[in-house]
């Protein structure tokens, strides 16, 4: 087999495996309206090691609060108005694990939140990767690649939140700042109109009345 070859064998093995790795994540980003609340389930195996990590993309100010809890209702991790943190853990019981996000506390605004919930590790990109001789030069360049790769869609994930998040806090700034000079505009049109009639009033001609006593 020629180098050209093993090198597209492996590059199609390696996309495989990515995708793979997408499909398994859960991963999702979903409205939140105000004064409500939405629970999230997975089934884990006791000794799983497991990462939620959330973050607020739009609304208010930018915070949620977040509870997890093991099958028997023990709250593992607990934030109130948080706007983004991760959480790791092992799980130390067979069952469903609940998390929820809340945003009871907001009376006016919804929100827009981002979580990704990572349970157990990534399979092995050679099914042999463990075995007891080493690994070729080529596997060993395709797990170098497979590791960097994971690490540019952390990245960019984490960047197209931020540019969400800043796009929104743009956008609403600029609407406060339209509105300022609306209502700027309608008080200097109203002090401007109080001022001229002010000051027809005083120069208005206003008619005298003489009256005359007689004896």
């Amino acid at each position: 087999m020629t180098d050209s070859r093993r090198v597209g064998m492996w590059v199609q093995v390696l996309l495989a495996q990515l995708l793979c790795g997408w499909v398994l994540a859960s991963e999702l980003t979903f409205e939140l309206p105000d004064n409500a609340k939405q629970c999230f389930y997975e089934d884990i195996i006791i000794g799983t090691k497991c990462t939620l990590e959330f973050q607020v993309v739009t609304g208010g100010h930018y915070d949620v609060d977040c509870r997890l809890e093991d099958p028997d209702g023990t709250v593992l991790y607990k934030e109130m108005k948080k706007q983004y943190d991760s959480f790791t853990f092992t799980a130390a019981k067979n069952g469903t694990y609940k998390f929820c996000f809340s945003n009871e506390f907001s009376t006016f605004t919804h929100k827009t939140v981002y979580f990704d919930f990572q349970v157990g590790d990534d399979p092995p990109l050679f099914p042999n990767e463990n075995r007891v001789s080493a690994l070729t030069q080529m596997e060993s360049a395709c797990v170098s690649i497979h590791e960097a790769l994971k690490s540019v869609i952390d990245y960019q994930t984490h960047l197209r939140l931020r540019e969400a998040q800043g796009r929104s806090r743009a956008e609403d700034l600029n609407t406060r700042v339209a509105f300022w000079s609306i209502g700027e505009a309608i008080i200097l049109l109203v002090v401007s109109i109080s001022q001229v009639v002010l000051l027809r009033s005083f120069f208005s001609d206003r008619k005298t009345t003489t009256t005359r006593v007689g004896s």
